[in-house]
């Protein structure tokens, strides 16, 4: 069985996420589906209801991938040691550039490049993982290798 490792807030994420998919998306589905009934006609031609059954199975897929994760997560927590590791914020400097960019490794289920978390599995991630302030990692991007040098780590 696999085994899930997440930051205390990827937990909280997951926990609350499943939650409104319980309270709330389910509900707001049914409805969906039982307006669509009440409209009347074949179903089969009936366009809302056929988005709604796709939503529907959407969320319970989504449910059931959320209890999998929830049943075998391992949390990880932030060791006091100077390595980069899941949960862990990290600075680093482009050699080339000289951009410092500053973002935290997460799991790829906690993933989510727009706010700066990246995942461990990711390129950048699996270069910078066990790494220590002053490292210098070459990470293989489709147009060029990247030097990037570890300049703190939170």
């Amino acid at each position: 069985m696999k085994e899930y490792r997440l930051t205390k807030e990827g937990l909280e994420m997951l926990q609350r996420e499943l939650e409104d998919l319980v309270n709330n998306k389910r509900k707001e589905v049914a409805e969906r589906l039982k307006e669509a009934k009440e409209f009347g006609g074949d179903l089969a031609e009936n366009p809302e209801y056929e988005h709604a059954k796709n939503d529907q199975a959407f969320i319970e897929g989504r449910i059931e991938q959320i209890n999998e994760i929830l049943q075998n997560y391992v949390l990880i927590e932030n060791e006091k040691n100077n390595l980069v590791d899941l949960g862990k914020t990290v600075v680093i400097k482009d050699l080339e550039s000289n951009k410092k960019q500053k973002f935290k490794i997460v799991s790829s289920i906690e993933s989510d490049p727009e706010n700066k978390k990246i995942s461990d599995e990711s390129p950048v991630g699996k270069a910078l993982l066990y790494k220590k302030i002053g490292d210098i990692v070459s990470v293989k991007t489709p147009q060029k290798v990247k030097n990037l040098q570890i300049i703190e780590i939170l």
